[in-house]
């Protein structure tokens, strides 16, 4: 019986239809991560492999033991990732690392619960692909647009599905911190994909919910388009740390350009 969960779309390989031009695309990415100022470990992770077109934020379930460990877990089974010609056979590489991941987070348990979201960009031109389970995000800056491209794993993102919260309620409700799907949470890994066609010039950012619930969006709007990706990224987690801190904060910005 499978342990994973995979809910994506039907993969399909590039095709001069769905290309923008047969010029290859290269990728510039920072990163940033930072305690806060009000918990005692960080129990962000990250992984910032631009050589691989891999991007990752995890971020440990606070308030559960070994959060620091269980975010750790999810970068430390990807960063030895290496891209393969093949789409499907990248896809397929990925899920295994993070049922991998799932299962030295089970293994941690000793009755506990453990966990960590994950959200990951894979960028394999002319697309790229989004895949996570929790509250971290991933979004996108695109000729002045910005989108959230992920979907909350989460008890009020549920809730608003149903429309019993306003997205303004959600921000504020008591249960805002309760995630529905996470690595390392339960034996079967629930994860979610989607994929998009890069456009030059698109910008994508992956944070951890410490850096969003301190900024408006029109902030993250903002700061996200300012200069280049590590001036961005250090604008976006100082303004979430000015705001106290409250959290761990971390942050990356890749940028597509032609080659």
């Amino acid at each position: 019986m499978s342990q994973i969960d995979f809910f994506h779309p039907p993969l399909v390989d590039p095709s001069p239809e769905q290309a923008r031009d047969t010029s290859p695309l290269g990728w510039t990415s920072a990163a940033r991560s930072h305690v806060g100022f009000v918990r005692s470990a960080n129990e962000d992770a990250f992984l910032d492999a631009r050589e691989q077109g891999l991007w990752v934020v995890a971020d440990g379930m606070g308030g559960h033991s070994r959060g620091d460990q269980a975010s750790q877990a999810v970068v430390n089974n990807l960063v030895s990732f290496a891209r393969a010609e093949d789409l499907t056979q990248n896809i397929d590489n990925l899920e295994s690392r993070l049922l991998e991941a799932n299962k030295v987070c089970r293994s941690m348990v000793r009755g506990k619960v453990i966990g960590s979201t994950v959200a990951a960009l894979f960028a394999f031109d002319p697309f790229c692909f989004f895949l996570w389970a929790g509250d971290s995000r991933i979004y996108r800056l695109r000729d002045g647009e910005l989108k959230q491209m992920t979907e909350d794993h989460s008890l009020v993102q549920e809730m608003c599905a149903l429309g019993e919260l306003t997205p303004e309620e959600a921000e504020h409700h008591p249960s805002s911190n309760i995630i529905t799907r996470a690595v390392g949470v339960h034996d079967k890994l629930r994860v979610e994909m989607q994929y998009t066609t890069v456009h030059p010039g698109d910008r994508y950012l992956l944070c951890s919910d410490g850096l969003y619930k301190d900024l408006h969006t029109d902030e993250i709007h903002t700061l996200l388009a300012d200069g280049p990706a590590q001036h961005a990224v250090n604008q976006l987690v100082n303004l979430a740390l000015e705001r106290g801190g409250s959290d761990n904060v971390t942050a990356i910005v890749t940028q597509a350009e032609y080659l």
